[in-house]
């Protein structure tokens, strides 16, 4: 039995022993619950950022718009085109751009062509010019020289047709001096004289345009697409019925001007204009009316003075004297369209602890009774006679109570205001406008109004990213 127990004892020996690993207790680390706290408070500030609405302010301030006033226009005049009566060679000998009377010689027809060897034969003779004849060309030339613009190379063909004027008017004597010595020689029969039927500006060039009217011109003739002018010169071989000359018979003159429909209401109020002609820097005053045709407004600007100083020109470049209306300047951006219920000014009234304006609304009280109560209310304009009013405050089917007999009106009638949000107070706040003048990116709006803005107000620069009543957050 002693050795049995031996045995045992040895086996419960050699049995391996369980050893329990040391765990240390877990200690506290103020570090990390510091930046915990700090990165959940980051991350509620970045959620709440991009969950407010952030306006960017813009400071309201007086001024005027930039207004394009510079236009191409189309010249109309009481124009005709004179058309030979013979065939031959054509020579002028009036002096173009400048008025002839009724019945002087214009051109001549020389069905040999032995006029037109004859002058130039005579005019390179140097003395049959005179001194005065010398100055005038000198003149001609030394304007030229001093005003010439390479960027306006056309106005060298214009003082080359001035010059041949002078040479023509020259050459009118010429020919009368010589008419005994072509009858001599035979040649007078073979001369024909054209004569001016009326007295007018005499121009040696065509366009098709002398028949136009404001009242039939089209959009292509306004923009001159297509436009060609075909100019008339001495020595040209011409038929019977060919065009001969224009002669403008009229002193009074128009020009017309596509504009915009912004542009023509406010010339719709003007009898007259002032005008800058962009080609000498003239300034003149016209009668100005508005016309609009084949879905374009223009504006028609009658002159009674200085036709003949564009007498060679169909075309002209101006510039729109008149004046720019001044008020409170605002971008485009801001400016919102709201819509709002109309009530009666009558049933406005003052109430409450503060003694606020507003209305007494129709309600019922928990037993069924009628009653009325109180709501503040702000008023965003007055317009005969009517109040607008925000819709948040009411529906539509609530009654509201007139103060003075109990008169009931109901809420229905609705009308849109033009406005902006100011921001003055930390929330948006919805101002009306009225707009005076307007172009792509600006507004001229009437300051001082009683539902309005005023100068030095902060207004939304962009008014469709907020809502009446949102808080600010720059």
């Amino acid at each position: 039995m002693g050795q049995v127990k031996n045995k045992n004892r040895g086996q419960d020996n050699a049995r391996p022993k369980k050893v329990a690993k040391y765990r240390k207790p877990i200690g506290f680390n103020p570090g990390v619950l510091v930046f915990l706290v700090i990165f959940v408070y980051i991350v509620i500030m970045v959620v709440s950022f991009f969950r407010q609405t952030h306006i960017t302010p813009y400071e309201v301030k007086l001024g005027s718009l930039a207004i394009n006033n510079i236009y191409n226009g189309v010249i109309l005049r009481d124009e005709e085109v004179i058309t030979s009566d013979f065939s031959g060679y054509i020579n002028y000998y009036a002096r173009e751009s400048e008025k002839v009377n009724a019945y002087s010689m214009v051109y001549t027809v020389d069905s040999t062509g032995k006029l037109a060897e004859m002058i130039n034969d005579d005019t390179t003779d140097e003395s049959s010019i005179s001194n005065e004849n010398l100055n005038d060309i000198r003149n001609s030339i030394s304007d030229f020289a001093v005003d010439f613009d390479p960027a306006k190379y056309i106005d060298t063909y214009n003082f080359k047709y001035k010059i041949e004027g002078t040479v023509l008017k020259l050459a009118n004597t010429a020919v009368l001096a010589n008419i005994d010595k072509l009858r001599a020689e035979n040649y007078a029969d073979s001369i024909d004289f054209g004569y001016a039927p009326a007295s007018g500006v005499i121009e040696y060039s065509t366009d098709g345009y002398e028949t136009l009217t404001a009242e039939t011109i089209t959009p292509e003739q306004v923009e001159g697409i297509d436009y060609e002018k075909k100019v008339l010169h001495s020595n040209d071989l011409i038929s019977e019925g060919d065009n001969a000359y224009k002669l403008i018979k009229s002193e009074l003159w128009s020009v017309i001007v596509e504009i915009e429909e912004e542009r023509a209401q406010s010339l719709s109020d003007e009898n007259y204009i002032e005008v800058r002609f962009l080609k000498n820097n003239y300034t003149s005053w016209a009668a100005v009316s508005v016309l609009r045709q084949n879905g374009k407004t223009y504006a028609k600007l009658d002159f009674n003075n200085s036709m003949i100083t564009f007498s060679s020109d169909r075309f002209v470049e101006i510039e729109l004297l008149d004046n720019a209306q001044e008020g409170l300047k605002i971008p485009n951006s801001a400016i919102v369209e709201r819509t709002f219920y109309l009530i009666p000014e009558d049933y406005l009234t003052n109430g409450g602890n503060s003694g606020d304006p507003g209305f007494n609304r129709e309600t019922y009280l928990e037993d069924g009774t009628l009653s009325s109560e109180f709501v503040p209310t702000e008023v965003y304009n007055n317009e005969d006679g009517m109040l607008y009013v925000d819709e948040s405050v009411f529906k539509i089917g609530d009654y509201v109570i007139k103060p003075d007999d109990g008169e009931r009106y109901p809420i229905s009638k609705q009308a849109g205001l033009i406005g902006v949000y100011n921001i003055n107070k930390g929330y948006a706040d919805f101002k009306q406008i009225t707009i005076l003048n307007q172009n792509e990116e600006y507004s001229i709006v009437r300051s001082n109004t009683e539902y309005g803005l005023a100068v030095y107000d902060y207004i939304a620069l962009k008014g469709d990213s907020i809502s009446e009543n949102d808080f600010i957050y720059e």
